[in-house]
């Protein structure tokens, strides 16, 4: 218990923990896109997917838990990691708040990180609590959405709830400050636990690049349906 208050207590220990959380919040995010592009597979890949996920409630309640956890300590360390850096150098660089050698995705971490968090609370509310009047659709009810097997439709919850322009123009931009952040915050990972090589800008450029095909992959969910929709 010392230990982890002490690696808690110290600046360094902050960035592991900030690197460490933020490699599972990664993986985590991998495996969700690849169970959200079963969708096109169809509509009983998707809805067997969920039915199974559905039956092993002790498992998703332990994972939703556990992504509960990362997210609070990514965001406290990440707070308070800001708020020291911030002490350490009050008066800012002089003749330019913002260092040249720092990007765009550097500077906005916290920001898009607070935003991410926000459009989290959203997407439970809309597709795992399912609550009414959230999906912007006059009160549709998708926990009474059922297939011919009984289960619950997740295609058709997913088709309804991304009709819906407003939600599925949140969801992209959500997705893309999402992956704004993993494109610097990929590469900072590594950083932290001083893991960088002798290609930075190598790994940098990998970062992006994987945050590119997640925000590809994300987005193409919402963009298929509206297009199917509007373009019938």
């Amino acid at each position: 218990m010392n230990v982890l208050k002490q690696l808690w207590c110290s600046t360094l220990g902050k960035k592991y923990i900030m690197a460490g959380s933020g490699c599972l919040l990664l993986l985590f995010v991998l495996g969700h896109l690849a169970g959200n592009l079963q969708v096109f597979l169809g509509p009983d890949a998707i809805n067997a997917y969920g039915h199974f996920l559905q039956s092993k409630p002790g498992m998703v309640w332990a994972a939703r838990l556990g992504l509960l956890f990362l997210v609070s300590i990514h965001i406290l360390s990440a707070v308070q990691l800001t708020r020291a850096n911030r002490a350490a150098r009050p008066s800012g660089y002089a003749g330019n708040p913002n260092p040249p050698a720092a990007s765009y995705a550097s500077r906005t971490m916290m920001m898009s990180g607070l935003i991410i968090a926000v459009f989290i609370l959203y997407h439970l509310l809309h597709f795992t609590v399912q609550a009414k009047g959230i999906n912007l659709l006059g009160g549709t009810d998708f926990k009474s959405m059922t297939d011919a097997e009984g289960r619950h439709d997740v295609f058709r919850m997913m088709v309804a709830g991304f009709t819906q322009p407003l939600v599925a123009g949140f969801y992209l931009v959500a997705m893309a400050l999402l992956c704004l952040h993993l494109s610097h915050g990929i590469s900072s990972m590594f950083q932290s636990v001083g893991i960088r090589g002798c290609c930075p800008r190598s790994l940098d450029l990998g970062a992006r690049v994987v945050a590119g095909l997640i925000f590809l992959g994300y987005a193409s969910i919402p963009v298929a349906i509206l297009v199917f929709r509007y373009g019938r």
